[in-house]
């Protein structure tokens, strides 16, 4: 059964679990794409700045949909070293990959905010939304970027994700906000009524809005 109509819904019942948030010296940063249109929702509630934070999986030799860790644009990773072992996985490749995951950073970067710096995150509240979690291992790379950019606190705002991974990310954020954490958990997507792809034009957009919306000159 779905618990979100949307992911604007789950935006909106997001942003009230946030509400502490208003008038404090904090930012949003969602993941692209889907996280952003929750994130859009949380930071036009509590009036505060919208910016996008694009960690990339990082897949395994011959199988990219296998995650063996996660890179965030700074270079923060996180590597499931376990996996690695078992797979074999040689250092050259861990390198190589997460220089091409870094790449699709980038251009996702310039695609995204257009030129505009990212918002500055030194000493402040940092909320980190994405539409859910499965495995939790792209917003612990986005967690690592976010402390090594000077953040006060780091707090994690999700609609859903399986309690091992929400219990795992308590250990490295400040606080965690999740609405619902199912036993039965398959794909984030069953928890939506309404699960479409956003799409980059959608991504831009919000960000626009929010800009807009802020005082910020584009």
């Amino acid at each position: 059964m779905a618990y979100f109509a949307d992911r604007v819904d789950a935006g909106k019942r997001l942003a009230e679990a946030l509400a502490d948030f208003q008038g404090r010296n904090a930012a949003v940063l969602a993941i692209p794409r889907g996280g952003v249109v929750v994130g859009y929702e949380i930071a036009s509630k509590l009036v505060l700045p919208l910016d996008v934070i694009i960690p990339r999986k990082l897949g395994a030799p011959d199988n990219s949909e296998l995650a063996i860790g996660a890179v965030a644009e700074d270079g923060s990773m996180v590597l499931d070293e376990g996996l690695i072992a078992y797979l074999g996985v040689s250092k050259w490749y861990l390198q190589e990959e997460s220089e091409r995951q870094r790449e699709e950073i980038t251009r996702r970067m310039k695609v995204y905010r257009e030129d505009l710096e990212p918002v500055e995150l030194k000493g402040k509240d940092v909320i980190v939304v994405d539409d859910g979690i499965a495995t939790g291992s792209t917003m612990k790379a986005a967690l690592a970027s976010v402390k090594n950019r000077g953040a006060k606190s780091v707090t994690v705002a999700v609609p859903v994700g399986p309690p091992q991974t929400i219990q795992e990310l308590k250990t490295l954020a400040d606080k965690v906000i999740c609405l619902y954490t199912p036993e039965y958990f398959q794909a984030i997507g069953q928890f939506y009524k309404d699960f479409s792809q956003t799409t980059d034009q959608e991504v831009i957009n919000l960000l626009q809005l929010c800009r807009q919306s802020m005082g910020v000159v584009t």
